[in-house]
């Protein structure tokens, strides 16, 4: 076992095989699923689950740990966390994002609430179209700000692309605030989410 967790990959292959044991477990017990529309939208709201962990656990890595700690850093010790680990951190952030988004509105689909949810419960009468599409709405609103500012505004930043010393600065205040935003939107959204499962 000490050799499995040494290495990321056979971690994480050993959790996703533990998983379909578990799954299978759980299927024959239960006398099998019908693969039906229910067991679709299980599926996919288990990647969305998966996805949004990710996605708002490194966000929130990013806030309270990383930038936070940046003033900390010798200029020796810098170029470690501007080079290799922001990189990584955001190549994982933003693909959490954009699968959290498409397998959220798979669910909805396959729910039959995608439309309701969006027009956020108007002439639907409310209650758990109202929260889920505040949630949905959020979550689009987050994920436009890693695509379309964080992440272009992070390569300037970073030195990923070509920007001016002067550029660099403003571009990674412009990433730091749009983080900020969706740190200050991230429980919200949540609160919508899980309302929507759990009170109505």
């Amino acid at each position: 076992m000490g050799e499995i967790l040494k290495s990321l990959s056979k971690t994480i292959h050993l959790s996703i095989a533990l998983s379909l044991i578990l799954f299978i477990g759980l299927f024959f017990g239960n006398g099998g699923f019908d693969f039906d529309t229910i067991f679709w939208s299980w599926l996919f709201r288990y990647f969305h689950v998966l996805s949004g962990v990710m996605w708002i656990g490194l966000l929130w890595y990013l806030n309270f740990v990383q930038i936070p700690s940046m003033p900390k850093f010798t200029d020796e010790q810098k170029p470690a966390i501007t080079k290799v680990i922001a990189p990584a951190v955001l190549f994982w952030f933003r693909w959490a994002a954009l699968s959290t988004i498409v397998t959220g509105l798979i669910v909805a689909y396959l729910n039959g609430y995608v439309h309701q949810a969006m027009m956020l419960g108007i002439g639907s009468g409310g209650g758990k179209n109202t929260a889920i599409g505040i949630g949905m709405w959020l979550g689009l609103i987050m994920a436009f700000n890693v695509w379309f500012i964080i992440w272009p505004n992070q390569k300037k930043a970073l030195g990923i692309v070509d920007a001016t010393p002067e550029e660099k600065p403003i571009a990674l205040k412009k990433a730091v605030m749009a983080s900020r935003v969706n740190t200050l939107l991230s429980l919200p959204m949540l609160l919508s989410m899980v309302a929507a499962q759990n009170l109505y």
